[in-house]
């Protein structure tokens, strides 16, 4: 196949990339940044999608992060692939002072006591993927089915991250909007204003062929 990749990736280094792509983090963040300036967007249109994609990190719906940031951007009316591009302000790095905000932020808003009755935070997905998977088979093999610890996740560690990660999710999203907005809008300046400067440098080498007796 014309597309196929000639070195096939091992798994390990397939999951090691996720955590740490080519050339680190750090160039990753330039390359988005490189892509957000560049897009062909009113500066405000840039920014409200930027602020759509950093609010989206903030909710739990993890795998669905493109198609949540995009619908925000699309009722904000923002730029869908800045939207979707700024989602990576959430990777490896982040997720877990993200969660850790959002986590602590929905306990105290919903009144909510840490317990660890149910286990801790890496036990209850488990159990709850658990569940997932044998109320799955159960269609096949018609055994019972049993939602209780997937209602133990839903309601400690979902719920109060969803609730939770709104207000940091909108603070860190504005400060976003507000730095980006000035700086695209300068980005966009100095381009047209090069743009410009060598369309008119080659209209004058254009005339000055074109002189009588030259």
């Amino acid at each position: 196949m014309v597309f196929k990749r000639r070195d096939r990736r091992p798994i390990w280094k397939i999951v090691l990339e996720f955590f740490w792509p080519r050339g680190g983090w750090g160039r990753a963040a330039q390359y988005v940044q490189h892509r957000l300036r560049r897009l062909p967007d009113p500066p405000h249109r840039i920014a409200r999608g930027i602020f759509a994609g950093v609010f989206t990190t903030f909710t739990p719906f993890y795998g669905l992060h493109f198609v949540t940031a995009a619908l925000i951007a699309l009722a904000m009316r923002g730029n869908l692939l800045a939207a979707i591009l700024s989602t990576f302000f959430g990777n490896p790095l982040t997720y877990v002072p993200i969660g850790v905000a959002s986590m602590k932020t929905g306990y105290w808003l919903l009144g909510l006591e840490g317990s660890e009755e149910h286990g801790g935070l890496v036990h209850k997905f488990v159990k709850a993927g658990e569940d997932l998977w044998d109320n799955l088979v159960s269609i096949f093999y018609g055994s019972k089915v049993d939602w209780t610890d997937l209602g133990i996740f839903y309601d400690e560690v979902f719920y109060p991250y969803m609730i939770g990660g709104i207000l940091p999710g909108l603070l860190t999203a504005t400060v976003c909007y507000y730095v980006s907005l000035p700086l695209i809008t300068a980005y966009q300046n100095r381009r047209k204003g090069a743009l410009k400067a060598r369309l008119a440098t080659l209209r004058k080498k254009k005339a000055e062929n074109g002189t009588p007796g030259e």
